[in-house]
């Protein structure tokens, strides 16, 4: 069993979910929805890649905002 960290946000019509150990995403009609196709689609992506044996772990998380100029 691994264990990995997520975030959801809305964008649109939709929620969006984004995994923070690894580089993959999904997106669904609600947020359970949204965190339902974030696991599979994590299922899926270890499936296809056996040889991955590393997970970044990630203690602590924080979200924030800025601006830029552009």
């Amino acid at each position: 069993m691994k264990s990995l960290k997520y975030l959801i946000y809305k964008e649109g019509e939709y929620y969006v979910s984004q995994c923070l150990n690894i580089d993959i995403s999904s997106f669904g009609n609600n947020v359970q929805e949204a965190l339902d196709y974030l696991k599979e689609a994590a299922e899926l992506y270890f499936e296809d890649n056996d040889e991955i044996n590393f997970i970044p772990i990630i203690n602590e998380t924080m979200i924030g905002e800025t601006t830029i100029n552009a």
